[in-house]
């Protein structure tokens, strides 16, 4: 029996032969059309697992991408790992009038791409707890003892240090941020508490905490934060998707020769609370506002990126918030009941028996007004459409266009696309006792308004008693119900000039299940640049290693493309063998032939 010498397609050291008996008997019969068949169906089934396995692993996420995203939001109430070394950390500290709040945030590391923010979330504890703590009084109490700030301020800085890995720490930014308590304490007190403050923090703890980290925020820079906030967690930064997603088309400032950039459509924001009110909405480039309402900023991580460049117009009044606006209410009604009995010659509301008869009251509830030694009395009417009707001359609005409250400039709003959201005395004023809270009608809100105006104090006492109002509803909120109902209707739709048939303002606590504070979105415009540091880590390994910047999708691409080459190489091989096995067949014939013949044997024609 003859042998094969096998000499194709390997090196010399690789040379071995075969016997013919050894082959199967597939190189026989067939060969060509059993390869093509198994080739065919290899490549098949190749095919299949390409299309169905990735499909289902990634078209089903594509698909299903922004519920994921925003259910993974609701449902982000994990204890953070404290032992991932990818996962950094951030701390605010909100330095308000009545007290201060420490806010530590986490984010895993930035994945490379230019075009994506750091996804920043709130910190929480082995209990699942968001990692959050409060003490007061409000840091501008220690205006005349400025060097007893740093001690004021340990143990939220020490509550902090408790849960940020200790190897983190000088990584970890610290930012200290003060607000409308400070803002009114004069320039010479700010500097000696932020001095105390950035002279012996770095002395007791390993924070990043520069000169830049310590300050007194401005109203625009609060109302910046917070319209940053609101529109993070609602995912409106992240690139479009859907096909269904809202979205605008953009010019960027100072890019008049690009084209209009289409990205989704962001939220606006309305924010009352007990001194002030704000609102702050995104404005085409077109429109002109004054530089004191505007703010132009780039929350992208490269100055070159344009994609997350923001154009908001932030407008604060001051004396607009619930109950400055009360108190207000309540001292023109004071000076002008005390000088009409004085011109009149009335004891009008100086007496228990003769009360003021004050619409913004609930029906027949008494209260009580005192300055300088005098006693004004009340008694509420319940009356809501002469309650709104009196407070009306508070809007301070002139006859000019596009004026809001106080006659400050107002950029027109396209309030068929447009959406915004109502917090705190929004909020409160629907849901506390109206509960209505949420999406925001205007006919439901001012009939249940004035049906609660309208219900006896002692009704209401009862209903209260029963638990029927929120659970932090209070007395102090049943008395002005009446009239902070009142003056949202009127700021919402005569100082902001909202139609009444406007359906696109939510009213809010939370977003997704999380409270949502200026905090977060300071923290992510003030750690905009970090994600290059990443990117450009990522960028340096990739020179080094270009694998590691494959993606599991295109691995698999190179996973078949591979499989592919082995199985033509494999073809080729058993076509080279089949080759050889057939000629080594013929010259075993013909030499059988020779020797029946008495001829001697030939040596077979390419053999050495």
């Amino acid at each position: 029996m003859g042998r094969i010498g096998i000499s194709c397609l390997f090196p010399a050291s690789w040379h071995f032969s075969i016997s013919p008996v050894g082959c199967p008997r597939i190189l026989n019969t067939n060969l060509r059309q059993i390869i093509v068949i198994s080739v065919l169906a290899a490549a098949v089934s190749l095919l299949y697992f390409s299309v169905v396995i990735i499909r289902n692993k990634y078209g089903r996420l594509t698909r299903d991408k922004k519920f994921q995203r925003y259910l993974a939001r609701v449902t982000d109430i994990e204890a953070t790992d404290t032992n991932n070394p990818n996962v950094n950390y951030g701390i605010v500290v909100d330095c308000g009038s009545s007290g201060s709040r420490i806010f530590v945030y986490c984010w895993p590391r930035h994945n490379g791409n230019p075009r994506d923010l750091l996804d920043i979330r709130q910190m929480r504890d082995k209990n699942r707890k968001p990692v959050v703590m409060k003490i007061k009084p409000g840091i501008s109490e220690f205006a005349t003892s400025p060097e007893k700030v740093s001690d004021y301020i340990s143990p939220l800085l020490n509550f902090a240090a408790e849960h940020v890995p200790r190897a983190k720490h000088k990584e970890t930014p610290l930012y200290i941020l003060c607000t409308a308590g400070m803002r009114i304490l004069p320039e010479s007190q700010q500097k000696a508490i932020l001095e105390d403050l950035l002279t012996d923090i770095p002395v007791h703890f390993d924070f990043l905490f520069s000169d830049s980290h310590a300050e007194v925020i401005s109203g625009k820079q609060e109302g910046v934060y917070a319209w940053i906030g609101i529109n993070f967690v609602l995912g409106r930064f992240e690139h479009i998707e859907d096909d269904d997603e809202a979205v605008v088309e953009v010019n960027i400032p100072g890019s008049e020769s690009s084209e209009a950039i289409v990205r989704k459509r962001t939220a606006g924001i309305l924010d009352m609370g007990g001194v002030s009110t704000q609102i702050a909405y995104e404005v085409p480039k077109t429109e002109e506002v004054a530089k004191n309402l505007l703010a132009e900023f780039n929350l992208g991580c490269d100055v070159h990126q344009t994609e997350h460049v923001y154009r908001v117009y932030v407008a604060t009044f001051l004396g607009f918030g619930g109950n400055a606006a009360r108190q207000r209410y309540e001292d023109r009604i004071f000076a002008n009941t005390i000088q009409k009995n004085r011109l009149l010659g009335k004891q009008n509301g100086l007496t228990p028996d003769m009360p003021f008869l004050d619409p913004c009251l609930p029906l027949d509830i008494k209260d009580e007004i005192q300055q300088n030694g005098q006693t004004l009395y009340l008694r509420g009417t319940g009356d809501f459409d002469l309650c709104r009707e009196t407070i009306q001359p508070f809007m301070n609005k002139t006859n000019e266009t596009q004026t809001s409250l106080n006659g400050i400039y107002q950029p027109p709003i396209h309030f068929p696309n447009s959406e915004f959201y109502g917090f705190s005395e929004f909020y409160y004023c629907t849901e506390d006792v109206l509960r209505m809270g949420g999406d925001y009608n205007a006919a439901k809100f001012t009939k249940a308004a004035k049906d609660y105006c309208a219900t006896k104090w002692s009704i209401l006492r009862e209903r209260f008693d029963r638990g029927l109002y929120a659970s932090h509803a209070d007395l102090h909120r049943l008395k002005y119900q009446c009239f902070k109902s009142a003056w949202m209707f009127e700021v919402f739709h005569r100082g902001f000039s909202f139609p009444v048939n406007y359906r696109n303002l939510k009213t809010a606590l939370q977003v997704y299940d999380k409270e949502v504070q200026w905090t977060l979105g300071a923290i992510l415009y003030r750690t905009r640049f970090l994600p290059l540091r990443d990117i450009q880590q990522e960028a340096f390994r990739a020179s080094h290693n270009h694998w590691r910047g494959v993606s599991f999708v295109y691995n698999h691409y190179l996973f078949s493309g591979c499989f592919l080459v082995v199985l033509l190489a494999i073809l080729l091989y058993l076509l080279r063998l089949r080759r050889i096995h057939r000629r080594t067949l013929r010259s075993s014939s013909a030499a059988t032939l020779w020797m029946e013949e008495g001829l001697p044997a030939q040596k077979p024609a390419g053999t050495l």
